[in-house]
């Protein structure tokens, strides 16, 4: 089993600028790919795990967003950062309409989008680490057991002010790049990395 990093997208590894979709609305937070880069160099996978509401709401089709993720995904390759894969979840409870108007396990705060990706890349929770911008990531990473959890400033913006109770995160840092440049950061990855070379 493998050791995993997973990412938010909009506000961590994108500007979010609300129900992005176009490719020219699609701006990277600074450092994000080579964050990115230093994370796969050190054997960790990368997962994208991410609300996309806007299909729901009928602000775009599931065709656009796979569409913008493919080139997403083709720049974080041509960095050295390869992807290993991408979930979300086109759902909302209350808003837009069926077949995507639905109460549903992968919204976060539910964990299906991290627990499918352990299931489908043979991901050992327990030796991975969430990367999010809001309390729903922290929370669907605490559902799914995962230990590590980092709350990073939307787009990259100063240190995150606000506090989440109980532990919720257990890191904090303005930026994907801020967390990994740190050397308590990069010491605990060095951890989990040695952990999953010994397994």
């Amino acid at each position: 089993m493998k050791a995993a990093a997973f990412l938010d997208r909009d506000g961590v590894i994108n500007v979010d600028r609300g129900y992005v979709f176009r490719r020219e609305d699609f701006e990277f937070v600074p450092g994000t790919l080579d964050a990115a880069r230093e994370l796969k160099s050190m054997g960790l996978a990368l997962v994208v795990v991410t609300n996309q509401s806007g299909i729901a709401r009928g602000y775009y089709r599931p065709d656009q967003f796979e569409a913008l993720t493919e080139w997403m995904k083709q720049a974080f390759a041509a960095h050295g950062a390869a992807l290993d894969a991408v979930y979300f979840c086109p759902h909302h409870p209350t808003e837009g309409e069926a077949p995507y108007r639905q109460p549903c396990r992968c919204r976060k705060p539910a964990p299906g989008l991290i627990l499918d990706a352990a299931r489908d890349l043979d991901i050992d929770l327990r030796r991975s680490v969430l990367f999010g911008d809001k309390a729903s990531d922290l929370r669907a990473a605490l559902a799914a057991d995962i230990p590590h959890r980092v709350l990073l400033g939307t787009d990259g913006r100063e240190e995150p002010d606000h506090v989440f109770p109980g532990g919720l995160a257990t890191e904090r840092f303005r930026s994907l790049a801020d967390a990994v440049r740190s050397d308590a950061m990069r010491a605990l990855l060095a951890r989990l990395s040695h952990a999953q070379a010994a397994a």
